[in-house]
């Protein structure tokens, strides 16, 4: 007897170990499946495109920034998402041959302008010091929601820049610039405000790896069309137009993008080789020592799509509603209801009679062509009644 319950205790232990240790591979295998599914760590996606230029000779940088503009769109990006930055309109330029459109290929058959840009700030709106604004979030109380940049410590920033540019420097429509170290400290209060995840920054001028050699904050990512003491080509002249349409670096990244869709599995290593010195004829330039995951396991997505994370289950879920919290609102309802006196609205203007009242006649008044002509017939009959020699009496 005694041998018998002790052997009963031996299994119930026994078959407690065993589902405390599947229950905890499976907690594990969870946590395993929750970490891939938000292995870059982050809940939404934001864009900040800015194009530095003015004047029709800068076209191809208003092509940059907008062929940037149509990709992040079509990887799922929302305009709400994204702020955008155009110092000047040339699909509105008299210059254009072809006004509301902007083109980004010789060949004219992708108008990256569209019928469906929405520009946050536009022409002399596009400075230093509202650029910096947005990246911080010290923008005026009355800034509309499409001018601010609303995001978070779960957000990943792509930021994409493109102008004239020097050793260290940005210039803003060759009126003012953006040094590197105002740039790596505007990041820096991001990084303190919480307003971002993992930051992406893409930078398309002459010696543009001078802007990302000061940033120090955490989780950013940058890369640049060329290196300090070397230019950014254009690309693409067009005869028509008389201009060059695309720079070289953005130009071999976009054609890299419309490879890519929302399920793609490429990575920022990729990204990397787009363009090569035989290509930019620039050299292209990469910082990754602040990023703290590995640029092979961190897709192009997390920065040009957005997030869509899903979760497939083949369970029902029972969405019956509760009756008592029901019934309970509903009473709290009523009672609302009865306590509340009718809205009564005051009429501030009396629009009965204004609108029977008969209008009022105007006062006649003669025109002024009537007038000249009276003053000219009464000269006239001076003249036939006394004669130029009389004038002298009258001056």
């Amino acid at each position: 007897m005694a041998a018998n319950s002790f052997r009963s205790r031996a299994l119930t232990a026994l078959a407690g170990l065993l589902a405390l240790s599947f229950g905890s591979l499976a907690d594990s295998r969870i946590e395993d499946q929750a970490e891939q599914f938000f292995r870059s760590g982050h809940t939404n996606n934001w864009a900040v495109l800015v194009c530095t230029s003015r004047f029709w000779f800068n076209y191809r940088h208003v092509a940059n920034t907008l062929s940037v503009y149509r990709s992040v769109k079509r990887l799922g990006i929302p305009d709400s998402h994204i702020v955008l930055m155009l110092a000047d309109d040339m699909a509105c330029n008299a210059r254009n041959p072809k006004p509301a459109t902007v083109f980004s290929h010789k060949n004219m058959e992708l108008n990256v302008y569209g019928d469906d840009v929405e520009v946050d700030y536009r022409s002399y709106e596009v400075t230093v010091e509202n650029f910096l604004r947005v990246l911080t979030g010290r923008v005026p109380p009355g800034t509309p929601r499409s001018k601010r940049l609303l995001s978070d410590d779960r957000s990943n920033i792509l930021i994409y820049m493109t102008g004239h540019g020097g050793n260290g420097f940005l210039k803003f429509q060759d009126s003012e610039e953006i040094t590197n170290i105002e740039l790596a400290d505007a990041f820096e209060q991001m990084w303190q405000k919480r307003r971002y995840n993992e930051l992406l920054f893409i930078i398309d001028t002459c010696q543009g790896a001078s802007m990302y050699e000061r940033f120090y904050s955490p989780n950013i990512m940058a890369l640049a069309s060329s290196q300090v003491g070397e230019d950014s080509l254009s690309h693409q002249p067009d005869p028509a137009i008389g201009v060059h349409l695309m720079d070289r670096y953005t130009f071999y990244v976009l054609e890299f993008l419309e490879e890519i869709n929302p399920a793609s599995q490429t990575n920022m290593n990729d990204l990397f080789q787009v363009c090569p010195k035989s290509l930019c004829v620039s050299t292209p330039g990469h910082r990754t020592d602040l990023f703290q995951r590995d640029p092979k396991n961190v897709l192009i997505t997390d920065f040009f799509g957005s997030v869509r994370k899903v979760e497939i289950t083949t369970e029902t879920i029972s969405l019956q509603p509760d009756l008592g919290i029901m019934e309970s609102s509903n009473k709290e309802d009523q009672i609302d209801e009865e306590r509340m006196e009718p809205l009564k609205y005051a009429e501030q203007l009396p629009v009965a009679q204004i609108i029977h009242q008969k209008p009022k006649l105007k006062d006649w008044h003669p025109p002024g062509g009537f007038i000249l002509g009276l003053w000219a017939l009464i000269i006239m009959v001076f003249f036939k009644t006394y004669g130029i020699k009389h004038m002298k009496f009258i001056f």
